[in-house]
């Protein structure tokens, strides 16, 4: 039987809650955000298995930080895996619509279903499901909501400065 733990970390997006399970990272959770699992799914609070990671966070919200190394665990379908790895490859400051992360995944028809693969990542900011815009380039959902969004994409580009807002 594996093992669940959490901490919350204060962030410029808000109360940030990590889960790790067998002490890996498997989860990034802001409040208010769509697809919460239950808080008991969480695991028992320990405020001191989680160094790395909010190190790596305090260092992406001053600026020093645009790619994040650290061990994950992402829990998903085979399809939602591969949506989850690709964003991971949308460099720091850049965007990518759904139907451009569908063609790279070989699916151009596959837009919606990479949405909701999207919308369903389990390690927000950290696997940055915030990179993705509307064909557009509009602002067309976030499990964060889309202040954080507009928030994280401003901040990445360098036109917001990285004050807290929530």
């Amino acid at each position: 039987m594996s093992l669940r733990t959490h901490t919350v970390t204060d962030s410029p997006c808000g109360p940030l809650t990590l889960v790790a399970q067998d002490g890996t990272l498997c989860g990034l959770y802001m409040t208010q955000q769509r697809h919460l699992p239950a808080e008991e799914t969480f695991g028992e609070r320990d405020d001191s298995a989680f160094g790395a990671v909010e190190e790596q966070l305090a260092a992406y919200f001053t600026g020093e930080l645009s790619d994040f190394d650290l061990p994950m665990t992402l829990l998903g379908t085979p399809f939602q895996q591969r949506v989850w790895t690709a964003l991971r490859d949308i460099p720091y400051g850049e965007t990518r619509s759904y139907g451009q992360l569908a063609d790279l995944l070989g699916n151009a028809g596959a837009s919606r279903a990479v949405g909701l693969a999207n919308g369903k990542n389990p390690i927000g900011i950290i696997v940055p499901c915030h990179r993705v815009v509307g064909a557009d380039g509009s602002l067309t959902g976030y499990g964060g909501g889309l202040d954080r969004k507009r928030y994280l994409l401003a901040f990445e580009k360098g036109t917001h400065e990285p004050a807290a807002l929530f």
